[in-house]
C-alpha cells in the first residue's frame, strides 16, 4: 500500500500485506489509521484530504470520525442505472486529483523485477525493494503533473463547470427525446456545419486527454457500422448517436450533441457518466473528435491495426477439388 500527494511523492510505503478479503484497501487503511503505523496521524495536517477510490469506501466512516477529510467518486446505488448531473461532476473532479496515484505505481512497475509475479521466496524482500525504488523515483524522477501548462486555470473551470446543470439532459426528459423515433432522420449531408476542432478545442471540452485516446476504438465501431447518427427534423443542430459499446457486445449507449457553427454548446449520453458537464465521457468525445477532427485529417488512422492480415493461418485449408468431376475429365467409350 503506498500513500502519494498529488505531485506523485511517494509518502511511505506498507506491507506487503495478505491477498485475502480481509485485507482490501478498505481494511488495510483502518489498520493503517487504528496502529497509528509510523505515527500517521501526526503527519496529516488539517487541511489535509484523503482522495481515495471505492474500494475505500467501507473506511470512510473512520476517516470521518479522525476529523480528516475524504473524497471518493460516486457510485450506482442499486437500481440506479445512471448518476445525476451533481454526482458526475464531483465524481470527475476527484478522478482528475487521483489519477496521480496510478502513475505513481507504474513508476514502480517500471523496474523489471517488480513487473513480474515473484515466487514466494522473495515474499520476505519485496517491502525493502519497493521502498528502495520508491525512494529513487523520489530523488530522481520530476513530479507528476497533470500534463497541462496552466493548472490553476483548469482547476478553477472544472469547479465553475460543477455548479452548473445539463440543460441538455433536461430537454431530452422534458421533450421525450429518447423514446420519439419519428423526429429524427438520417442527415441530408455529412454535418458539413458540424464545427471544425482542434486538439485544443477538444481539451478543452473534455479538461483532459483519456477521452480523446479512447476515441479511435468507439469511432471504429462508426465506420463498421454499429453507429447510427441522425439529426432532428426540426433542429439541424441537433443529433442523435446510437453508438456500441467497447466492452459489451450486447449495450449500446444513446447520446445528444447540441452545437452551433462555431462550437459545442451542450451534450449528454445515457451511459453511467453521461450526465456531467464537467469534461465529457469517451462516447461523447469520440463523436466529437470525429465529426469535428478526424474526418477532416487525412494522415489519421481509426481503430486497432488487424495485425492478423501479415500472419499465416494453419486452419485455413482450401478445399480440395477432385479431378474425376472436373469438365475436362471424360470417360471415352
Amino acid at each position: 500500500m503506498v500513500v502519494v500527494t498529488t505531485t506523485g511523492y511517494f509518502v511511505t510505503v506498507l506491507g506487503p500485506y495478505f491477498a485475502d478479503c480481509k485485507n482490501n484497501d478498505a481494511a488495510i487503511l483502518k489498520h493503517m489509521l487504528n496502529t497509528n503505523v509510523e505515527d500517521i496521524k501526526e503527519w496529516v495536517q488539517d487541511n489535509d484530504v484523503f482522495v481515495v477510490d471505492r474500494g475505500f469506501r467501507d473506511s470512510l466512516e473512520l476517516l470521518d470520525d479522525l476529523g480528516i477529510k475524504s473524497q471518493m467518486p460516486s457510485f450506482l446505488t442499486k437500481g440506479q442505472k445512471q448518476m445525476t448531473t451533481d454526482e458526475a461532476n464531483a465524481s470527475i473532479l476527484v478522478t482528475k486529483v487521483r489519477w496521480v496515484v496510478e502513475s505513481a505505481n507504474a513508476r514502480i512497475k517500471r523496474w523489471k523485477y517488480l513487473s513480474h509475479v515473484l515466487p514466494n521466496k522473495q515474499v520476505p524482500y519485496i517491502g525493502d525493494y519497493v521502498c528502495i525504488v520508491c525512494g529513487i523515483s523520489n530523488k530522481y524522477l520530476p513530479p507528476l503533473s497533470p500534463g497541462c501548462d496552466n493548472e490553476e486555470a483548469l482547476a478553477a473551470k472544472m469547479l465553475y463547470l460543477s455548479k452548473r446543470v445539463n440543460t441538455l439532459k433536461q430537454r431530452v426528459e422534458e421533450e421525450n427525446l429518447e423514446r420519439r423515433k419519428t423526429i429524427w432522420k438520417e442527415p441530408d449531408n455529412i454535418l458539413d456545419d458540424f464545427p471544425l476542432l482542434d486538439e485544443e478545442d477538444l481539451r478543452n471540452i473534455t479538461c483532459g486527454v483519456y477521452q480523446i485516446k479512447l476515441s479511435t476504438s468507439y469511432i471504429q465501431e462508426h465506420l463498421e457500422g454499429n453507429c447510427q447518427i441522425l439529426v432532428h427534423k426540426e433542429d439541424d443542430h441537433l443529433i442523435r448517436v446510437k453508438l456500441q459499446s467497447r466492452h459489451v457486445s450486447s449495450k449500446t449507449y444513446i447520446l445528444w450533441v447540441e452545437y452551433t457553427s462555431a462550437e459545442i454548446t451542450a451534450w449528454y449520453c445515457k451511459c453511467r457518466a453521461g450526465a456531467r458537464v464537467v469534461g465529457v465521457c469517451a462516447h461523447i468525445a469520440s463523436i466529437l473528435w470525429y465529426l469535428g477532427y478526424a474526418r477532416h485529417n487525412q494522415d489519421i488512422s481509426y481503430g486497432v491495426q488487424n495485425w492478423g492480415a501479415y500472419l499465416e493461418d494453419a486452419a485455413s485449408i482450401p478445399q480440395a477439388v477432385d479431378e474425376s468431376d472436373s469438365e475436362e475429365s471424360v470417360i471415352e467409350e
